[in-house]
């Protein structure tokens, strides 16, 4: 029995040493980051996020200025039958704003991990200059899926999901989802365009854009329901 007790034990222990040379973004005890890698496991801690709402923000207040200008609100109800939880307020990000946004915790830290992972480097690499302003149409609207009476919430009517329009280019051009997707001319653009709606679907649940259907065929829907919803 002895022997069998320091077997169990010497596996225990390289087990144990075994995990101390796994990469945080892989290991389901290291928290998340802003600047971990985009893998599984990290989608799965994002979405703990939900639950734990002072985890969130205190992930959010390691971003630098420079990526994030936001604030944390207490839980309210700005619409009957909408209230809103674990919410920060976004008056920047690495990039100006169309308008200030209220979105909840986990969709602001899986965009600020997507803009600074991919967004920016995708501008760089396919049109030679980085994104300075977002449009886009809100985050928060509290209605049913396509307002059908019939339909469930939508990931709007709790501020989870996030409509992207188009980008302002610190060279002056401007690149919309709407004009850019097919754009044959400019091939760049479209190219930006298909790659930023590609990796998108590796930080968020659901991410929708104009091969879904017509009412997407202007903008980016991202939010964070789901796990792999792709179209």
């Amino acid at each position: 029995m002895i022997w069998i007790l320091i077997i169990v034990v010497v596996a225990a222990l390289d087990y144990i040493r075994a995990w101390q040379y796994v990469p945080d973004e892989w290991s389901p005890w290291a928290p998340v980051a802003l600047d971990h890698r985009m893998t599984p496991v990290t989608r799965w801690k994002l979405n703990g996020l939900q639950d734990n709402q002072q985890q969130c923000i205190d992930v959010l207040a390691t971003a630098p200025d420079a990526w994030l200008d936001h604030l944390p609100l207490e839980d309210y109800t700005p619409v009957e039958s909408c209230p809103l939880s674990n919410v920060v307020r976004v008056s920047r990000t690495s990039a100006e704003l169309s308008t200030t946004f209220t979105a909840t915790c986990p969709l602001v830290a899986a965009w600020v991990m997507f803009e600074q992972q991919q967004l920016q480097p995708l501008a760089r690499e396919h049109l030679g200059s980085e994104v300075v302003q977002l449009d886009h149409y809100g985050t928060f609207a509290c209605r049913n899926i396509y307002n059908r009476e019939d339909a469930r919430r939508s990931e709007h009517a709790s501020a989870a999901a996030f409509d992207l329009a188009g980008f302002h280019l610190a060279d002056g051009r401007r690149i919309t989802v709407l004009e850019d997707w097919d754009n044959q001319d400019e091939p760049a653009r479209r190219q930006f365009l298909r790659a930023v709606h590609s990796a998108a679907c590796d930080y968020f649940g659901t991410v929708l854009g104009p091969d879904y259907n017509q009412p997407h065929e202007n903008h980016f829907h991202l939010d964070t329901s789901g796990f792999g919803l792709c179209r």
